[in-house]
């Protein structure tokens, strides 16, 4: 998609599409990835505009100095922008250069040299077991129809059960009913990995698709709005703020959160973790690892509630 609102010239707008169109056909990012990106990008191209005080051309993306990127960076702070926004930004910016180096449109090496601002560290949040049994056992309760109800609970039922990114599983075919033994799911940068099914999540699966209203070939999406049409993230989340409005859970309950507490709660009950590695789809075993401090922190507050030291102190 072209902006007509951009204040660049026509090479840098087409190498702009060009590598938008890159990361939707040959990455196969998901639209809403591919929009954070290009957002990043169209920010950091209308900076630079403004900088020069003239439309921009692929030229000044090439000459551009460690001062202009450093300028760029700083504005984002000043504007509010956290660390992480910060971060994600300048991955995406990073991205379009690299596409440009790589189909030999032009060389930057200073963007190369910006450090990326130093991140807070950060455990993931998760459910406790009862609040998520809790959420489960109230997600069909839909307040307009019972098969949307059943929906919710067949996908955050899959979510918890088998660890899945919300993308994962709002990407999934209708072929994939009735589950077997296994998922085969297609992760982040097109990895593909083998999650086992609990008998659960395949039975929620089943009565979603049994109620469904919308006849379906095996290639149309399995998860679907009210419409019919492929289910949005945002109608996802919006609904899961309603349940823990409901059920008074934490304001870290979030489709992401049951991810989160599948792997935690498998930690929690002897799981290995290089096991969990492979069942998330994480790159690194570092990622992996967070999961132990929040079981740590768990145990810890388990500890001071209970033992009568920390009790007298």
């Amino acid at each position: 998609m072209t902006s007509l609102t951009l204040p660049i010239a026509a090479d840098l707008e087409a190498a702009r599409d060009a590598w938008r169109r890159w990361m939707a056909s040959e990455r196969r990012l998901s639209e809403h990835t591919t929009e954070s990106y290009t957002g990043d990008v169209d920010r950091f191209l209308r900076f630079l505009s403004a900088h020069h005080g003239r439309n921009i051309a692929l030229a000044d993306l090439g000459n551009a100095t460690l001062a202009e990127f450093r300028a760029w960076s700083s504005a984002l702070a000043r504007d509010g922008a956290a660390a992480t926004s910060r971060a994600r930004a300048l991955s995406s910016v990073k991205g379009l250069f690299r596409f440009l180096d790589k189909n030999g449109t032009l060389h930057n090496a200073a963007l190369g040299t910006l450090r990326a601002p130093k991140l807070p560290k950060s455990i993931p949040k998760p459910l406790t077991q009862l609040d998520a049994e809790a959420l489960l056992a109230n997600a069909d309760d839909h307040p307009t129809e019972d098969w949307l109800g059943k929906r919710d609970a067949a996908l955050f039922t899959l979510l918890y059960g088998c660890g899945l990114r919300i993308d994962e599983a709002l990407s999934l075919a209708r072929r994939v009913v009735p589950l077997g033994e296994a998922l085969t799911v297609l992760g982040k940068g097109r990895k593909e990995r083998r999650v086992p099914v609990l008998p659960a999540v395949a039975a929620a699966l089943a009565a979603y698709v049994d109620a469904l209203p919308y006849s379906g070939a095996p290639d149309s999406p399995l998860f679907v709005g009210a419409k019919g049409k492929r289910l949005d993230a945002g109608v996802a989340q919006r609904r899961l703020r309603e349940l823990r409005r409901q059920l008074n859970l934490p304001d870290s309950a979030t489709p992401h959160a049951l991810r989160h507490s599948f792997a935690t709660h498998l930690l929690a009950a002897g799981g290995d973790l290089r096991a969990i590695q492979e069942l998330l789809g994480h790159a690194s075993l570092s990622t992996t690892q967070r999961y132990t401090a929040v079981e740590t922190e768990q145990l810890l507050a388990v500890y001071q509630a209970a033992h009568p030291r920390a009790k007298a102190s």
